[in-house]
């Protein structure tokens, strides 16, 4: 798909729906109180089949609240809703976070990740919408939308960021950006003391993140193998990004 073509769709189709709303009484709803969020939340996770969501930052719940809310979405899953999530790869980051969302993504919540900026995004069905009020991490609130036109319009942002989105089980995502750095600068043929002096970081601090890379590229000290040629391999294949 060309990018450039299909944002500037979508703007076109943006514009439309403004001028067919214009006049008409539209049905968005604004809640600036959490739990009134959550219980319309709920109300609507009860009954729909269908999720599309889309989350710039992980989850802040931690401990029994995550626990609680990981069980809510394989109960869902076993009731056979259907659900796709797009993340932002900074979210991978933490290892806690990330063996959270590749749980989910083998039980069936289906996880795909970008790493342009993405707004907070819930999609239950094509009857209600949640978008966050502010564009800031965890800030309270949210537009509750039930107006046809502009669901429809949501679930082609959702859609086409869906189909250039990379899929959550390659393990190249999971490269932080300072680790997709230092593989380009090897992929260059550098050295790591030389990729050092370009970052202007320690050659230890290279090496830990070269030992990062193979880590998470899965790529294992091996007699036969010569990894870091096998780690550029996988850069200029464009698994890496």
């Amino acid at each position: 798909m060309d990018e450039s073509v299909s944002l500037a769709q979508l703007a076109h189709r943006l514009e439309e729906v403004v001028g067919e709303l214009r006049g008409i009484p539209v049905d968005v709803e604004r809640l600036e109180d959490p739990t009134l969020v959550r219980q319309q939340i709920a109300q609507a996770a009860a009954s729909a089949r269908e999720l599309r969501a889309m989350h710039p930052v992980g989850s802040p719940e931690k401990g029994r609240e995550e626990q609680k809310s990981r069980v809510h979405v394989l109960d869902a899953l076993r009731d056979g809703m259907t659900m796709r999530t797009i993340i932002h790869a900074s979210v991978l980051d933490d290892p806690r976070k990330a063996a959270r969302l590749r749980e989910l993504h083998a039980a069936g919540d289906l996880h795909r990740v970008v790493d342009e900026p993405i707004q907070q995004l819930l999609i239950f069905d094509r009857t209600i919408a949640f978008v966050r009020i502010t564009p800031v991490a965890y800030s309270p609130g949210a537009l509750v939308i039930r107006q046809q036109s502009l669901i429809a319009t949501l679930i082609d942002l959702f859609e086409q960021t869906w189909a250039r989105a990379r899929e959550v089980t390659e393990p190249a995502h999971q490269l932080t950006p300072r680790e997709r750095e230092v593989l380009a600068l090897i992929a260059e043929g550098r050295s790591n003391r030389a990729v050092a002096r370009a970052l202007s970081i320690t050659e230890a601090a290279v090496g830990k993140h070269v030992a990062g890379v193979f880590a998470k590229l899965e790529l294992p000290a091996s007699d036969d193998d010569n990894r870091r040629v096998l780690a550029v391999l996988a850069y200029l294949r464009g698994a890496v990004r």
